[in-house]
């Protein structure tokens, strides 16, 4: 925590100096605009030639601050506008992406996404707006891929998306065209997307690179050599293809003289602005981020509290066993009682710092899902016997053969269980259904609990999140279950969606993962 406050006040100092910065450049932009008519054009071009090395100056402190604010906000894995994984959750998907090919030599493309045009569009039509669209593009986005890739922004008005198990290059093009469709296809004359279009990148695994940075890099370098060719264009990686020009503040050749510096002057300082948006958003982002770690810190701390208190009074008690040698034995029980839910509690812990490191691994060989959830029910019965419900177990008459992990698919499945119910009234119910689905299997975990507010639907597999209701039905929860869950469901090439509608509705997991008897047919 000393660390993070250090971190804030270090970027609240760059942001001021940034700020500052601005300010003199708008000064001295003025005081040119006063005496263009006044000096000779030589004055002029050495006056503004010094701004331009000035803005780039402050735009460099903005680059530091931005680069500052990335590394304080880590521990955030979703985009604040978009809701999509952001750069460091694409990062590790990335990696973890390329082991997985690596293993089962499989290809995985990434495409490099950018929309054309959207800085006029936001300049012109506001931010909020422009944020609007964000949303919009990364749902059409999300919409052209399968549920086990991933579409994330990447930065500004760039995405990326990952694709895996993909069988050749040409089938990552067919995914770009779908994606360009989403944006601005039939029926889309009216809204907000209209007149906005794609450029893509794509660069694949491992023709292309064997490195998440790589394959960023060389993606990045198509997408520019299809924007080169006009809007709306897609084109995969070549090592032959000219390399992009770096991004800088360049002279308008258009316009003569000092006026052409000073329209390029006015560039700089609108870029500088943008990016000074862009941190003061992520310092915002940033101290949120710090705040939950603060509450979530104090949350631990009462919940190991809460056990150690019948530990010290049991201990105190052992003195008296030699009058009552029948306390003994309830001294015993509770301390083994409360010594396992600590350690269950640190379990809990070591997952969630997992999570947020990408350092969740798993083990594979053939293993039949049935098998999996049969020890699962068992497993959980104690607990649903105790609150009194009702568990039912339902299971195909065909073998459902995943490539998994079979104690990290465990330990899923009682998550999913036990967070089911936890969250679902004494006498409630609950059930577990595995379907086979031609080149998938399905589990789907339901329950007649508490449900799952709307607002909260999207976020529920994220870290530390809890919704009032049910931390008010169940207060032993740290808000790491779940997004274990998410995490392992990944890495094992799935997806896992929850649903609910609404505050005392029940909720439905559904988790769908490859069907290893199809995969390996082809």
């Amino acid at each position: 925590m000393t660390a993070a406050a250090n971190a804030l006040g270090a970027l609240n100092a760059q942001s001021r100096a940034v700020l500052a910065e601005l300010k003199r450049l708008r000064c001295d932009l003025d005081a040119t605009q006063r005496a263009l008519t006044e000096v000779s054009p030589s004055q002029i071009l050495e006056t503004n030639e010094q701004l331009v090395l000035a803005a780039l100056a402050a735009e460099a402190i903005a680059e530091t601050a931005l680069d500052s604010l990335d590394a304080a906000s880590q521990c955030s894995h979703r985009d604040p506008v978009t809701g999509t994984p952001n750069r460091v959750l694409l990062l590790d998907r990335l990696g973890n992406g390329i082991e997985l090919a690596r293993r089962r030599g499989k290809r995985l493309c990434v495409l490099f996404i950018d929309i054309d045009g959207f800085k006029a569009f936001n300049d012109t039509r506001g931010h909020a707006l422009g944020d609007d669209i964000l949303r919009l593009v990364a749902r059409g986005l999300a919409s052209a891929v399968r549920g086990s890739d991933t579409v994330g922004r990447y930065g500004g008005d760039e995405f990326l998306a990952l694709l895996t198990d993909v069988e050749n290059r040409t089938d990552a093009g067919l995914v770009a065209k779908k994606m360009q469709d989403a944006l601005n296809g039939p029926g889309r004359s009216g809204d907000a997307l209209q007149g906005l279009s794609l450029s893509i990148g794509i660069a694949a695994y491992p023709e292309d690179g064997d490195e998440p940075d790589q394959l960023i890099r060389h993606a990045d370098e198509a997408m520019y050599s299809a924007k080169r060719s006009g809007p709306g264009q897609v084109r995969f990686y070549s090592a032959d293809a000219v390399p992009s020009t770096p991004r800088r503040v360049t002279m308008n050749p258009s316009l003569p003289g000092a006026l052409s510096t000073l329209v390029n002057v006015r560039e700089a300082n609108d870029q500088l602005i943008a990016a000074v948006l862009q941190s003061e958003e992520l310092e915002r982002t940033s101290r949120e981020e710090h705040r939950r770690h603060i509450l979530f810190l104090a949350v631990v701390a009462h919940e190991l509290r809460n056990p150690l208190n019948p530990i010290r009074f049991a201990t105190e008690l052992l003195g008296r066993t030699r009058e009552e040698p029948e306390l003994l034995v309830e001294i015993q029980e509770t301390i083994q009682r409360q010594v396992k839910h600590m350690a269950r509690l640190v379990d809990d812990l070591l997952d969630g710092s997992r999570v947020a490191t990408g350092g969740l691994k798993v083990e594979r060989t053939v293993i039949d899902l049935n098998g999996v959830l049969r020890t699962v029910v068992i497993a959980s019965q104690r607990n649903f016997e105790i609150r009194a419900q009702e568990l039912h177990l339902q299971l195909p008459n065909v073998l459902a053969l995943v490539d998994g992990d079979a104690m990290r698919l465990t330990q899923v499945f009682l998550n999913l269980l036990d967070n089911a119910s936890k969250h679902t009234p004494k006498g409630g119910e609950c059930s577990v259904e595995l379907r086979v689905l031609g080149e998938t299997v399905e589990v789907v975990v339901a329950d007649n609990g508490v449900g799952i507010a709307g607002d909260l639907l999207p976020h529920v597999f994220d870290l530390f999140v809890q919704s009032r209701q049910a931390a008010i039905h169940d207060r032993s929860g740290l808000g790491i279950g779940l997004a274990v869950v998410r995490d392992l469901v990944h890495a094992h090439g799935g997806t896992v969606v929850a649903r609910s509608a609404g505050k005392s509705h029940g909720s439905t997991f559904v988790v769908t993962l490859p069907r290893w008897g199809a995969t390996n047919a082809t």
